[in-house]
């Protein structure tokens, strides 16, 4: 609309400056210029009376008397010359709290910490997805600020009124479990807590929060450290305990070893035992147990009772 109104404008000023040179001392020849001059007049007066409004936008209509209650919609209208048409985004925005820095919409540090029921205080990374609602933005441009200049209704909204309500949703949300719920099994249930919370305390804002995300938990550097110390020493008594089951696995088996080598010993020393006995009581054992190994064969040499002589009992 605006590359139009400025071909307009220019062809009111051809109309002009054409019916100025018939007056000078040597006029030009400009072709039809009052017919191109009362167009742009023409042109531009009917532009100036239509509006557009862009896909992602609702037209605010201010008139003389006040904000109109009616929005315009996405598309062409036709408005009176005395009305002016404000564009409102009415897109998603997304609002951040992180704990990195230049990650969320401050540039510090931001994480929304809260306590828990057992008052351990716990850090937390959020992402709000919301929008103002399209058929109130005359509601929004008249009853919040525009002092803080491009887009101030939005930063407005969200510092001092999508912001408060988050820390307070979130607080009283979290402050119903336990620091292990909050950190992992409970996480999905208290992000639903929360976005309901967040919708029923901010409609009267005419804000619509589309979506409500728990990006990432902490704990306080505190709390982390006292975790990480149990957690160490929990590991190191169970090493401990391996340890000592091992050592008590080895005594059991030397025991059993023991036990086992003391009644071997047992057993024979009593068949020594019963065997002496046997060979007491009667000697002719001895011969009995030398016929029993025998192998049928006689020595090849023996011994003769007189000077040490070797006999060769094979010989013929």
């Amino acid at each position: 609309m605006g590359a139009i109104k400025l071909i307009f404008l220019l062809a009111i000023v051809y109309g002009v400056v054409g019916f100025a040179n018939r007056y000078s001392v040597k006029p030009i020849k400009l072709p039809k210029y009052y017919l191109i001059g009362i167009i742009g007049v023409i042109g531009f007066a009917l532009s100036s009376l239509i509006v557009k409004v862009g896909a992602q936008q609702v037209g605010v209509v201010v008139t003389p008397t006040g904000v109109r209650d009616q929005e315009l919609l996405t598309g062409w209208h036709v408005i009176m010359p005395w009305e002016q048409v404000y564009s409102m985004d009415k897109t998603v925005w997304v609002y951040t709290c992180a704990d990195a820095q230049n990650e969320g919409a401050k540039a510090n540090a931001d994480a929304i910490w809260a306590p828990t029921k057992d008052g351990i205080k716990m850090g937390f990374d959020v992402s709000v997805s919301w929008r103002i609602v399209p058929d109130e933005a005359s509601w929004v441009y008249q009853n919040v600020t525009d002092e803080l200049g491009e887009n101030g209704r939005y930063h407005w909204l969200e510092e001092n009124v999508l912001r408060p309500k988050l820390k307070s949703a979130l607080a009283l949300t979290v402050s119903e479990y336990s620091p292990i719920e909050v950190y992992s099994t409970k996480r999905e249930e208290i992000q639903h807590k929360v976005l309901e919370k967040m919708k029923k305390e901010i409609g009267a804002y005419r804000i619509d929060v589309e979506q409500l995300d728990i990006r990432e938990v902490y704990y306080n550097h505190e709390y982390e450290k006292a975790i990480n110390n149990k957690k160490l020493a929990e590991q190191e008594a169970l090493r401990l305990i391996e340890v000592t089951k091992q050592k008590q696995e080895k005594l059991l088996q030397a025991k059993i070893e023991k036990d086992i080598s003391i009644q071997h010993a047992e057993g024979e020393a009593k068949a020594l035992q019963i065997k002496g006995s046997a060979i007491n009581a009667n000697p002719k054992i001895i011969k009995l147990e030398w016929i029993n190994k025998w192998d049928g064969q006689l020595p090849t040499y023996m011994m003769g009772k007189d000077n040490g002589i070797i006999l060769n009992v094979n010989d013929k």
